[in-house]
């Protein structure tokens, strides 16, 4: 008899188990957010799921690895990547981290399908315009300094890459990652994520978008910026798994004189900010990867297509065709819109927005 009475579970303790099986059987889906700021700009992790413990353990894991590349990575700040322009600056070979050798090889290669409009070794250039701080001067750069840079054409062709040793056939290689390091956080974050788990999230740093999964069975929705500050988003797009955006815009790293705005942008054919374009936007897909493009990440490549076409101006179809990129807008300077056929049949356009469709 008392083994049981020790047997019955008491009354209280059911009512306990049942509330508790009960909120289980209630529990919904739902994002969990966190913002930082980090790479020069805000980033933004949000992951879509039931367990809070995992989403947090996994976004702070992400926030971790921006923060360590960030670090790694700087253009001007002590970093890695200075440590490497110093030495080349000196005319001597540096031993580099595996992760960095790899990077700039990629970058070479990227740079190398752009016509080298995309190209790393600008940061010369782009301290010389003032854009190596986060509080930008509106004061034009020396004439003659800047006649001296483009007459030494630095560029990433002129890197010697042997396993982890880089030189540089030209001292006037200064490598700045900027344009590069956003596209490849997103892909680090992306495998950061499905590592710990998570099925469903969407990774933004400044307007460089990955999505991971759906959310509750639907894609992602998000917005295309309008370049010109209090207008509504251009557009809507449904991004699916394994998918990224990128965009190149003048409105983010910029300052005026006389009226005339100077982006960060740079030409290295003119040595000057790009003009003719506000924004262009490319959209990568997994089918995108192919070809030329095998050997890229969805992230990385929306970060490095979009910076040519910008710079391209009215040749951005071209542009984005080399790096098999169909899925494409562009804002002009007069504010025209530009899209692909491919892009325009995903788009839902704002309003009375009207785009041209292309080929």
């Amino acid at each position: 008899m008392r083994a049981g009475v020790r047997g019955l579970v008491p009354g209280w303790l059911l009512v306990l188990l049942g509330a508790v099986l009960l909120l289980a059987g209630c529990a919904r889906p739902q994002v969990f957010h966190r913002e930082s700021y980090v790479f020069g700009t805000q980033v933004s992790v949000a992951v879509y799921g039931e367990d809070p413990a995992q989403a947090d353990a996994a976004i702070g894991a992400v926030l971790r690895e921006f923060d360590r590349l960030h670090r790694a990575y700087h253009a001007w700040e002590p970093s890695e990547l200075t440590t490497l322009n110093a030495a080349i600056a000196r005319g001597e070979t540096a031993t580099v981290s595996d992760e960095l050798a790899a990077m700039l090889a990629d970058a070479q290669r990227l740079a190398a399908a752009g016509d080298e409009l995309f190209d790393p070794a600008l940061g010369s250039l782009i301290e010389l315009w003032g854009f190596h701080t986060d509080t930008f001067v509106p004061r034009l750069p020396d004439p003659a300094k800047l006649q001296a840079l483009i007459a030494a054409k630095p560029r990433m062709a002129d890197l010697v890459i042997d396993g982890n040793r880089v030189a540089s056939r030209n001292r006037a290689v200064q490598l700045d990652l900027g344009g590069y390091a956003k596209g490849y956080a997103l892909d680090r974050a992306a495998a950061i994520l499905r590592q710990q788990g998570i099925a469903s999230a969407l990774i933004n740093i400044s307007g460089n978008i990955l999505a991971i999964g759906t959310k509750g069975g639907q894609p992602w929705r998000i917005g295309i910026q309008d370049p010109r500050p209090g207008q509504p988003p251009i557009a809507t797009l449904p991004l699916y798994d394994g998918e990224a955006i990128g965009t190149s815009g003048d409105y983010q790293r910029f300052f005026e004189v006389d009226g005339r705005r100077y982006s960060h942008l740079l030409d290295p054919r003119t040595g000057e900010p790009a003009h003719g374009t506000h924004s262009l936007t490319v959209l990568v897909t997994p089918a995108s990867i192919t070809g030329a493009m095998a050997q890229e990440s969805v992230g990385t490549l929306s970060d490095a297509a979009s910076k040519p076409a910008f710079i391209a101006g009215d040749d951005w179809r071209a542009m984005t065709r080399r790096f098999k990129v169909e899925h494409a807008l562009r804002v002009a300077e007069d504010g025209s819109v530009e899209v692909t056929k491919a892009l325009r049949a995903r788009l839902q356009f704002s309003g009375d927005t009207k785009a041209a469709v292309v080929d």
